[in-house]
């Protein structure tokens, strides 16, 4: 018999979380619709399984043998996220992959220990080319009464839309696919805006069966977000909603700012309880 007790925390690191220099950065070069990275996780001096093949130090001098190391990277981040999706996939049997992605993405949080706006390396605020959403919270997770979910034919007609061949050949594109930037993803990346754009979303209830959301927005420096309808009447769950987020330009603002570079911002949906939270980023030509 063994008895499982609490842990205790030894060391508090001030300020954490924080960026680590080596974290995957965006802007996404390969489909800039679509904003990535999408969540921070640990992923510095974490301890984990370790093959005995190798030494730690992997010198050819070190001769130990070690079931376990301190490790660093996204390679140690990686591993608590698909941890935690696979907690969801069991508390949520029938969620897609979209449905756990969309959960962890909104309902990550922006602060660090010291209450305030997570950091780089270097001590600067981050922002979501660092760490996406934010550092990810697996109870929230547990239960973030919205989800953004899309289909594997979503995906199809996204990469229509982006003119990429489609690798399913059973599926013909198309005359007019949607936009790529109308993929019910969970958050929103406009590269290259030129006066204003409207995006199409769809979220899921997952939450109380009978809830209301208002809509909310910090837009980015330069441009103005609007959200139509600014509230959500859900009389079930698994009721779906469609919304519209418009993002326009300030000229004046914008008229100030570099070819391509980005200015970030969010919007949520909020009930009472639950903040579904999700990140703009957006770029001008």
């Amino acid at each position: 018999m063994a008895y499982i007790v609490p842990s205790t925390t030894v060391l508090h690191t001030k300020p954490a979380p924080s960026m680590a220099v080596f974290t995957s950065r965006g802007p996404n070069t390969i489909s800039p619709d679509i904003l990535k990275p999408d969540i921070t996780a640990p992923g510095v001096n974490i301890l984990a399984a370790w093959s005995e093949a190798s030494s730690p130090t992997k010198l050819d001098i070190d001769h130990r043998v070690a079931k376990y190391n301190i490790l660093s990277g996204t390679s140690m981040a990686c591993p608590h996220i698909a941890a935690t999706c696979a907690l969801l996939k069991a508390i949520h049997p029938k969620w897609s992959s979209a449905a756990i992605r969309s959960a962890l993405i909104t309902s990550a949080g922006l602060n660090n220990n010291e209450d305030n706006l997570i950091t780089d390396a270097i001590g600067n605020p981050a922002d979501s080319f660092q760490f996406g959403s934010g550092h990810f919270r697996p109870t929230k997770a547990a239960d973030p009464g919205l989800v953004y979910d899309a289909s594997y034919k979503d995906y199809l007609l996204f990469l229509c839309g982006s003119g990429i061949k489609i690798p399913d050949f059973s599926f013909n594109c198309p005359e007019n696919p949607p936009r790529p930037v109308n993929l019910n993803y969970p958050s929103v990346a406009i590269p290259r805006l030129k006066g204003a754009v409207t995006v199409q979303r769809t979220v899921t209830n997952v939450g109380s069966r009978r809830s209301v959301y208002f809509a909310s927005a910090k837009p980015p420096a330069g441009f103005k977000v609007e959200i139509w309808p600014p509230i959500l009447f859900f009389h079930s769950v698994g009721q779906k909603k469609k919304f519209s987020i418009t993002v326009k330009a300030d000229s004046e603002m914008v008229g100030k700012m570099e070819v391509d570079e980005y200015a970030f911002g969010w919007y949520t949906w909020f009930d009472g309880i639950h903040n579904v939270r999700s990140p703009i980023a957006v770029s001008v030509a």
